[in-house]
């Protein structure tokens, strides 16, 4: 059975492709677009299951979805740039297919095998049982109130399309089993095997999972750089877009 994959496509040159995090769509990485466009063919899809892309029943890996999708679009090699969720697919993808990887940026990345503290899995926890006693609006509103949202919430640059992009979600995830296949042995143990140049970027306000993470990243990848932005939290992107699209464009350079 196939699934089908939501992308737009902007600019022409080397290809980036953009990998956004749960709850969210391809239009998390509106602020990177014009500014890669003109010197990059550059490439954002909604990951199964939200925005636009399909949610099935079917087992299925997000690293594999961003492996049909390669295949479909004639790309060998390419620039992977993911945030939380869409980083740990990244991850997974590049440990798998590391001939295909020719950059990887990992923002507010998830890891799997990694050890959530008790307040982050009793969280998850009870936004499901929101989503099952009160329906999708009312877990989002859950996920809205989760401490990696405070910074962006109090940023008016990024507030309204925070919520925006909440509110676009269906809450699938929630409602039902996620059949997506098991990463087996766990990212966080295979780590060495990632060859690609490797730049994590870590909001300064993000949770201490996420910094453990990054910091997890930084120690496990040869070569990895990490790099904070003051003030942003999870969503970095969205909440310091200029300062993120410096970083980006200087990673970007280096790797000619």
């Amino acid at each position: 059975m196939t699934v089908n994959l939501h992308y737009e496509i902007n600019g022409a040159g080397d290809p980036i492709v953009f990998l956004h995090g749960f709850a969210t769509d391809l239009h998390l990485w509106d602020d990177q677009v014009p500014v890669l466009a003109p010197k990059y063919r550059v490439i954002r899809y909604d990951l199964r299951g939200f925005g636009r892309s399909a949610a099935s029943a079917e087992p299925y890996s997000h690293a594999g979805d961003l492996k049909a999708l390669l295949d479909h679009l004639g790309l060998e090699r390419v620039v992977l740039v993911g945030l939380s969720l869409g980083g740990g697919a990244a991850i997974n993808f590049a440990i798998e297919h590391p001939d295909a990887v020719r950059g990887l940026v990992l923002v507010d990345s998830t890891l799997g095998g990694f050890a959530w503290s008790p307040s982050f899995t009793t969280d998850q926890a009870a936004i499901r049982k929101a989503a099952i006693d009160g329906g999708a609006e009312a877990a989002r509103a859950r996920w809205l109130s989760l401490a990696i949202f405070g910074p962006a919430l109090e940023n008016p640059k990024s507030a309204d399309r925070v919520r925006a992009q909440v509110r676009g979600y269906s809450g699938w995830h929630w409602l039902n089993p996620d059949p997506g296949r098991p990463f087996t042995p766990p990212a966080i143990q295979r780590l060495a095997a990632i060859t690609a140049p490797t730049l994590v970027v870590l909001g300064e306000r993000d949770t201490p999972d996420f910094h453990a993470i990054a910091s997890t990243l930084e120690q496990g990848i040869a070569g990895a750089k990490k790099v904070t932005i003051p003030g942003a939290g999870h969503i970095a992107n969205v909440e310091a877009p200029e300062r993120f699209n410096e970083i980006l464009v200087e990673f970007l350079d280096r790797l000619g």
